[in-house]
């Protein structure tokens, strides 16, 4: 078997509107219903099921919590870019800025910051 890449993942949050608030108005992914009435964020080819704490679908992780997530996903724009819309809508960056890092395809600049369950998100753009 070789695995190809990632479809999707699945969050479990807290606040249903807190986490599209910050994906859809912070990140600019789209959002859509699928399904009884579920909810994803869609970016480039894969997307992001939520699951509204105590009210998951099944199957399901063994302990899904908010908050325990650490994900990394690729920016098209430049970092500058990145951090500046980040100071406009209010979203504090950790570790002082852009950090070097290794992504699955080389070198990456990344950004860190918490969504509204305190779940790590890099925000990365792949060094030329």
């Amino acid at each position: 078997m070789r695995i190809n890449r990632l479809d999707h993942l699945v969050l479990t949050v807290a606040d249903l509107d807190a986490t599209l608030a910050f994906y859809s108005g912070v990140l600019g992914m789209g959002v859509v219903t699928f399904g009884e009435g579920r909810t994803a964020l869609t970016f480039g080819a894969s997307k992001i099921n939520l699951h509204v704490a105590g009210h998951e679908i099944d199957p399901k992780a063994a302990r899904p919590t908010p908050g325990s997530a650490d994900v990394c996903l690729v920016v098209d724009d430049d970092l500058d870019t990145v951090l500046d819309e980040l100071e406009a809508a209010g979203v504090p960056v950790e570790e002082g800025g852009t950090v070097d890092r290794t992504g699955a395809m080389g070198p990456i600049r990344s950004v860190y910051v918490r969504d509204p369950d305190a779940n790590l998100v890099e925000l990365s753009a792949y060094v030329r």
